[in-house]
């Protein structure tokens, strides 16, 4: 099947007054019609920033300086502004964390759905305001007639971040990029967000990219996962190979520092250390400090994805050279 998204070889950088900062290094990876990617890693790892820079969102001096960027064939990281403005909402949908972020407390919800519906769809106001409404009862917002014309701050916080997906919906995207959009509500809201988004794929044939740190929402909800450190994707997969059979020491230590019912295990597994600052990113393989199972080649040559059973591993483990020494 033919990708919707893909990213091919993304770099950005940061120019400050003390040199560029690498955020991202080479990039890649796809999302197919009705597919959820997970991304996943550490705080500072590139998910969000990844996610910025498919929609178009990177915050200044932030920029795109190698690779592309590509939604159903057509190249989006090298547009105008404007250009990008219309793909925005009309081909790609985000749905941020903090919803209060996203929603003007001035305007009522139905305003602001019915404002980007007509932006994207050729509706009369009294057919957008019916997708308005429409919207809400499929993101699970009860009485949706009546609480299309309440302000936001008359919803509570998971209402609020239904009522983002309801707009990031508006005009049917092809692509939605959700970046930790269950991380502040309770469990059972981020259970029926988590069944909202895979229907949107299945019914729909969305592609869904879904950024989260929760091992257990990624879990739930992805076809396949992409894991992250220090700006660069170190595991893609099929989200059960990576949970159950991961390949990278990384991967290895974010999956056995999770809980589980079944485990009678007294400790969690933890990986010692921080990930580097941009401006400290260790040589070769950026995990070699905190790696239990560093190889001399691991400080020198940095690896790229190569096979590693069910996934791919960025990793030289997976390609222990004879001459390789402790």
């Amino acid at each position: 099947m033919t990708a919707l998204l893909e990213v091919k070889n993304l770099r950005v950088e940061f120019p400050t007054r003390h040199g560029t900062l690498l955020a991202l290094d080479d990039v890649s990876f796809d999302i197919a019609p009705g597919e959820i990617l997970g991304v996943v890693g550490e705080s500072g790892a590139g998910k969000s920033l990844t996610g910025a820079a498919i929609i178009g969102l990177l915050e200044p001096p932030g920029r795109v300086a190698a690779g592309e960027i590509r939604l159903e064939g057509r190249r989006i990281d090298n547009l105008p502004y404007e250009e990008m403005r219309k793909i925005r909402g009309r081909h790609i949908g985000a749905i941020f964390q903090d919803p209060l972020t996203s929603l003007n407390p001035l305007y009522t919800v139905g305003r602001q759905l019915i404002e980007t519906i007509q932006t994207h769809l050729p509706l009369s106001a009294a057919d957008a305001r019916e997708r308005a409404i429409d919207l809400l009862r499929q993101t699970g917002i009860p009485a949706p007639e009546a609480r299309v014309d309440q302000y936001p701050h008359q919803f509570s916080g998971g209402m609020r971040q239904r009522v983002v997906i309801a707009l990031a919906l508006a005009a049917e995207p092809r692509l939605i990029v959700a970046d930790e959009p269950t991380t502040a509500l309770d469990v059972s809201i981020q259970a029926q967000i988590i069944a909202l988004l895979r229907r949107l794929a299945q019914d729909k044939g969305a592609a869904v990219m879904l950024v989260t740190h929760d091992m257990g929402v990624i879990a739930e909800t992805c076809d396949r996962v992409a894991v992250m450190y220090a700006g660069r994707v170190v595991e893609v997969g099929p989200v059960q190979a990576v949970i159950h059979q991961p390949a990278h020491p990384y991967t290895k230590g974010l999956m056995g520092s999770i809980p589980a019912m079944d485990d009678d295990r007294e400790r969690l597994l933890q990986i010692d250390g921080a990930m580097p600052r941009l401006n400290a990113i260790p040589h070769g393989c950026a995990f070699n400090p905190r790696c239990d199972r560093v190889l001399k080649r691991c400080r020198e040559e940095r690896p790229n994805l190569m096979a590693a059973g069910a996934t791919q591993a960025a990793c030289w483990l997976n390609h222990q050279a004879k001459g390789d020494a402790q």
